[in-house]
């Protein structure tokens, strides 16, 4: 069983771009390469449970055990050592990552207080596109009785593209929801 937005970009999209831009070759015609969430949790310091329920709540989202990142280096300003757990991540690809950007896209972008589209201005030059969520309560999974602590996350979709025009077409025509 494949992901509904996989077969999606398939029938649809690779067309559509392949027209858009009039690639010469099919290998040309930009796709999700991985999608990364990471949440920074610089709060972990003093209080473990912290980090446990961020993991716990980041595998629920993304249904992928996600990576406790560690401080590389020691900062006494911020009062972190060198190897301190201070974040969690995730790298999605293939199903998972199809079936995670159609969610986001879906269920959780429209459960956004006051939503009216995600900014155009954060591709980065080379076709990839970084935004921050503020609270984990926009995804489903996440029962709001349990969160102890309202966290954010950035998610960032690197894509084939060459530019962030094409990027910026792969992505609405896979649903996200820009700005106009």
């Amino acid at each position: 069983m494949t992901a509904r937005l996989k077969e999606n970009y398939d029938n649809n999209v690779f067309q559509a771009l392949m027209e858009k831009f009039s690639y010469k070759n099919a290998m040309e015609v930009p796709k999700l390469e991985k999608v990364t969430i990471n949440m920074g949790l610089g709060e972990a310091k003093e209080n473990a449970k912290i980090m446990e329920s961020a993991v716990e709540e980041l595998a629920l989202i993304t249904g992928q055990r996600p990576v406790v990142t560690k401080a590389k280096k020691s900062i006494a300003n911020f009062k972190v050592r060198q190897g301190m757990p201070v974040g969690a991540k995730v790298t999605l690809r293939g199903e998972n990552m199809y079936t995670f950007v159609d969610k986001f896209i879906n269920i959780a972008l429209p459960r956004v207080r006051d939503f009216k589209g995600v900014s155009k201005n954060s591709f980065d030059g080379r076709g990839n596109y970084s935004m921050g969520i503020k609270e984990q309560l926009i995804f489903p999974e996440i029962n709001y009785d349990k969160v102890d602590m309202i966290k954010g996350m950035n998610i960032v979709f690197t894509t084939t593209a060459k530019t962030d025009e094409e990027a910026a077409a792969l992505l609405e025509l896979l649903g996200m929801p820009f700005e106009k």
